[in-house]
């Protein structure tokens, strides 16, 4: 590429030789310029004067860029009331669950005092519990700031929520583990042969308290657990025969007499509808039976007021 230069002044024209890569440099570096001058101008000019409202240059940028900053804003505004419903539909969800709370928190017995301060204040919750209604007239949008403070006090109630719910499981838990430590399960699947209360002694023919509950049943029949527990005691009783104590805890202990053959040592942990020995007639017997005994803080009681609503040892033990 070849440029010439002339001038009234000069004698001669002068001839510039520009080779192509030099000229593809140039152009490079005129856009390169030009770019950047325009970016200058439109950070330090045309914004600065949108932002402080110059006269004239404002309202010309405002002219160019309305539509998208109107766009940005109605997007911005769509967004905002979506959250914002959002954000009202887990409010109410979470004044159901609240409620929720409260019902099966009484059911299992928690306390008042044992649950976390609620997220309303009583009238308000009264009023969420009464019948509501009417035409949906939504309230003016929020603004991101009152949709962070509700999201805040969302997740603060959805804590106090979990709280309970996890206090609510360990008293239930409590209760499934108190009813498996009730001695409510028949040792032996048979009819009981003698009950509870003042009897003709089998030996002397004189009457005598009979302290536990005789289920006849061949010799080797299995025994099992009437609930779960600790085996804490094994002994051969010149009365009892081989005799199995279980403790079931809160001064609960079952005992097992006239046993053949017990099948646990003691310090096991048992559980109900556990084999735990077989019918013998060892001891102060007459034929094979098992004599079964509660005893609540060393006070024999009548077996039968705790096997009345009793499952079988079978259903006992397909339900483990």
């Amino acid at each position: 590429m070849q440029i010439l230069i002339t001038h009234g002044s000069l004698a001669r024209s002068r001839a510039i030789h520009l080779q192509r890569w030099q000229v593809v440099l140039a152009l490079f570096a005129l856009i390169s310029v030009l770019t950047l001058l325009s970016g200058t101008v439109y950070h330090f000019i045309f914004l600065k004067a949108a932002r402080e409202g110059w006269p004239v240059v404002s309202q010309i940028v405002r002219l160019v860029v309305r539509d998208e900053f109107a766009q940005r804003d109605r997007f911005m505004r769509e967004n905002l009331d979506a959250i914002a419903r959002k954000v009202g539909e887990v409010q109410a969800k979470l004044v159901k669950l609240e409620l929720m709370g409260e019902r099966v928190s009484g059911l299992v017995g928690v306390k008042p005092d044992e649950v976390p301060a609620p997220l309303l204040a009583p009238a308000a919750r009264a009023a969420s519990a009464a019948g509501q209604g009417g035409p949906f007239v939504p309230a003016a949008a929020a603004s991101i700031e009152q949709l962070v403070s509700i999201v805040d006090t969302l997740d603060l109630a959805a804590e106090q929520r979990t709280d309970l719910f996890v206090l609510v499981e360990a008293r239930l838990l409590e209760a499934r583990l108190r009813s498996m430590m009730v001695p409510n399960t028949k040792p032996v699947d048979g009819p009981v042969g003698s009950g509870y209360g003042f009897r003709a002694d089998p030996f002397t023919g004189h009457a005598a308290l009979h302290t536990g509950l005789d289920f006849p049943a061949e010799v080797g029949t299995p025994i099992v657990a009437a609930a779960a527990g600790v085996v804490t005691g094994l002994e051969q009783h010149p009365q009892y025969g081989q005799l199995l104590e279980v403790d079931h805890g809160r001064g609960l202990v079952t005992r097992y007499a006239h046993t053949a053959r017990i099948l646990v040592k003691q310090g096991d942990v048992i559980k109900r509808g556990q084999p735990i020995a077989t019918v013998g007639t060892s001891g102060r017997s007459t034929g094979p039976h098992l004599h079964f005994e509660v005893v609540l803080d060393g006070v024999p009681q009548n077996p039968a007021n705790f096997l009345r609503t009793a499952p079988s040892p079978l259903a006992a033990r397909s339900g483990r």
